[in-house]
């Protein structure tokens, strides 16, 4: 196991290595000089060339690289080309904010996917299973933030039970963010249990086909000792490889929302720094989205490994 473990962290590294010249190579791949457009009217040549040797443009893109991935190693994530100052000074609060909201959302979607996941199971081909896949399916299908624009419209606009915007500050207390937040948590909550709960009942059902979940229906056992204490232990393995898979979602998928309700995470920061060409922001962003993707995907792998006896011992 140590060594199926230890192959899944080094393939995680070099992805995130892979995933770090991407980043790097898409930034610099943008049309047009980064010099040219922050100077805009002050581009005399003069001004250019300074800027150019400022920033570091005048030497080669493989010896920038390696001084901007090494310096992130050591945690430097440079300085906002907006406002000089330091990207880790604002880059914390902003996280905070990110996982907050992504905690917020989990806590409250993965133990609801997994039981409506179970009851949907158990009540197989009822009104109530059939009802909760029409409503998964329909997350499914729905982008974020058309899911986002209706409960705005219905919780917070016609019902007004809700702030349209989730306006937090690092003095906000406990209970007020959560009031705060209440809907873009709702709006991710809605896309994520519908994967969940379709991977938890497919996952059921079938194991509930498997001879020993036979004898124990022949027993007269009620169905739902069945699910829970049966069928479900052995469907955990692609249950906790889904629920890794969108917690890491619930990371880098919280772009859209967070534009949405203009709330001040990572997501908005990195759309804001976008339209300003502040490409020292887009990179850190991005670097910290794709170690936490490739890092719940690692975790996923892992618990695969761990609950899954078949990949602990392949033929």
């Amino acid at each position: 196991m140590f060594k199926l473990i230890s192959q899944r962290v080094a393939l995680g590294l070099l992805t995130l290595l892979l995933a770090s010249a991407l980043i790097f190579l898409g930034v610099e791949a943008l049309p047009g000089d980064l010099a040219s457009k922050l100077l805009a009217n002050n581009a005399t040549p003069e001004n250019l060339a300074a800027l150019r040797l400022e920033l570091g443009l005048d030497r080669p893109m493989l010896v920038r690289y390696w001084e901007w991935l090494s310096h992130m190693l050591q945690g430097d994530f440079g300085a906002s080309l907006s406002n000089k100052r330091a990207i880790i000074g604002d880059l914390g609060p902003r996280a905070l904010n990110t996982f907050f909201l992504a905690t917020y959302a989990a806590v409250i979607a993965v133990p609801l996917a997994v039981a409506l996941g179970i009851i949907a199971a158990i009540r197989q081909g009822g009104i109530f299973d059939r009802l909760v896949n029409v409503v998964t399916l329909f997350s499914i299908s729905v982008p974020e933030f058309f899911i986002g624009y209706v409960l705005v419209m219905l919780l917070a606009v016609k019902i007004r039970l809700f702030p349209v915007l989730s306006n937090v500050t690092p003095d906000t207390d406990f209970a007020q963010r959560l009031y705060l937040t209440f809907l873009p948590m709702a709006t991710m909550v809605m896309v994520v249990v519908a994967h969940m709960m379709r991977m938890t009942r497919a996952s059921v059902l079938a194991v509930m086909a498997s001879p020993y979940i036979e004898m124990a229906i022949l027993k007269g056992l009620p169905k739902w000792r069945i699910v829970v204490q049966h069928a479900l232990p052995n469907a955990l393995a692609p249950i906790l490889n889904v629920v890794a898979l969108n917690l890491a979602y619930l990371i880098v998928g919280v772009v859209v929302v967070e534009v949405v309700f203009v709330y001040p995470g990572m997501g908005q920061w990195i759309v804001d720094s976008v339209s300003k060409k502040d490409l020292p922001v887009v990179q850190a962003c991005g670097m910290i989205f794709a170690a936490v993707f490739i890092s719940l995907n690692i975790l996923a792998d892992v618990l695969a490994i761990i609950s899954n006896p078949r990949l602990r011992h392949p033929r």
